[in-house]
């Protein structure tokens, strides 16, 4: 029996609200603790600020705002980052819609995705590459919209920038992207092929920029301590010669240890590889901008400067892969005879959770198997014994110091860690066990 577009998206929605299910209740289920980048985000929520020592704030505003609705309920995290991965998903169909004029290929182009582990396996832990997701997609979408109309309206060219700076303030890297849409592919399109360029465009950026104005204010009073630390992350500071070659290899050999599923399901749709590369095809001329311009900055960002580019960090890079892969090879296509691929889908669909919570249940001695509850009722035990005000301020690592905060009954401010710490000294009444500290403020 034919599909027509109603069953197809009837499809669509089944599948993505099965996702967010599965990948809500089976993490909720085996884990004892949340993740620990999870956990550093809350952290940082119980204080909130412009910027942290690590990222940009925006996935410490999201967490918080969880769990001012739900308190400290693990399951409500791990909602919160399926919520996340399915708006990715619903804005990477509606571009595939607009590409394709084929919702069968864009339903495949959305199922294409459970072969990349960034979208299902690593999804449980909310951070900030899965709080990329959804700004990702809409920068990419608003984009097209904009680049597909002969005369783009405001709104969409406001909804771009904010789109824009909301992913910007997720995490760094996000810049990536903006370089590769707005340097280059509006400066090569709109004003060297298409000389079509308004100063209407600028909207976009002023949006932009206006809403980075607080995180910049907070990054000059702080000393640029979060590009510090990125820098730190990537190893530049220790140069070494064969690192400009070492690390882009291992990056280019790991992108494609990552994508192998990918590739399986690639092979079971696609029934001989037949290309037809045509660079005045303006559908396909933004996909390759979208989809390959930002690894190849990303790989000649490791060939300069020598960097290591930790595989996480490519979790947005490839939410638009699926596209890419099915407008090359639409032709090659037959909707007639998926069954392989589907099995193949199912397959990759169910192994996931199932190897997820197999490795969660087996192994003890994980982030999520940490007592993080039990703990904060000995403390919580232990400050009853001497005080009567609820504890409001917790000193320590993210990691211990943020399970207390999370997990204490009062939900009491992550004050940083003890290492110079000046709130001790200013501290009403406090209690320090096993270099963390909790207390009351004067």
């Amino acid at each position: 029996m034919a599909l027509n577009k109603k069953k197809i998206l009837n499809l669509f929605y089944i599948f993505i609200s099965i996702h967010l299910v599965l990948w809500t209740v089976v993490p909720s289920f085996v884990n004892q603790n949340l993740p620990l980048d999870t956990i550093e985000a809350l952290a940082w929520g119980s204080n909130l600020d412009w910027g942290f020592n690590k990222h940009p704030p925006l996935s410490a505003f999201f967490t918080e705002f969880f769990f001012k609705i739900f308190g400290p309920q693990d399951w409500a995290f791990y909602f919160l980052s399926q919520i996340f991965v399915i708006i990715s998903f619903y804005f990477v169909f509606k571009l595939s819609e607009e590409i394709f004029n084929d919702v069968k290929l864009s339903f495949i182009s959305v199922l294409l995705l459970e072969g990349i582990y960034f979208y299902n396996f690593t999804t449980p832990e909310f951070n900030v590459n899965v709080a990329q997701l959804p700004f990702w997609s809409l920068t990419v979408y608003f984009t097209w919209k904009i680049y597909n109309k002969k005369e783009p309206n405001i709104y969409d060219l406001c909804l771009l920038g904010l789109f824009a700076a909301l992913g910007f303030l997720t995490k760094y890297l996000f810049l990536y992207l903006l370089i590769s849409i707005y340097l280059l592919f509006f400066y090569l399109i709109f004003v060297i092929k298409e000389k079509k360029f308004q100063f209407k465009y600028l909207v976009t950026l002023e949006v932009f920029l206006v809403l980075l104005v607080p995180h910049i204010i907070w990054l000059i009073n702080n000393d640029y301590m979060t590009i510090t630390y990125g820098l730190a992350r990537t190893g530049t500071e220790e140069f070494e010669l064969l690192n400009h070659l070492k690390n882009p290899l291992s990056f280019i050999l790991k992108q494609f240890g990552i994508l192998i599923p990918f590739f399986a399901l690639c092979f079971f749709l696609i029934k001989k590889i037949k290309l037809k590369i045509n660079l005045k095809d303006k559908k396909l001329f933004f996909l390759i901008f979208i989809n390959l311009v930002p690894l190849v900055l990303m790989l000649i960002t490791s060939i300069i400067t020598g960097s290591k580019i930790r595989t996480m960090w490519m979790t947005p890079f490839y939410l638009f892969q699926g596209v890419l892969v099915i407008y090359l090879f639409k032709n090659q296509i037959n909707l007639k005879k998926i069954k392989n691929f589907l099995i193949c889908f199912v397959f990759l669909f169910l192994l996931s959770p199932f190897l997820y919570g197999y490795i969660s249940i087996l192994k003890d001695d994980k982030r999520t198997d940490y007592p993080g509850k039990q703990i904060a009722e000995k403390v919580q035990f232990e400050w009853d014994q001497n005080f009567d005000e609820p504890i409001e301020f917790v000193i320590g690592n993210e990691w211990n110091a943020g399970n207390l905060s999370y997990h204490l009954k009062s939900r009491p401010k992550w004050e940083g860690f003890m290492l110079g710490n000046n709130i001790l000294n200013e501290a009403k009444e406090y209690i320090c066990i096993d270099e963390i500290c909790v207390g009351t403020y004067k």
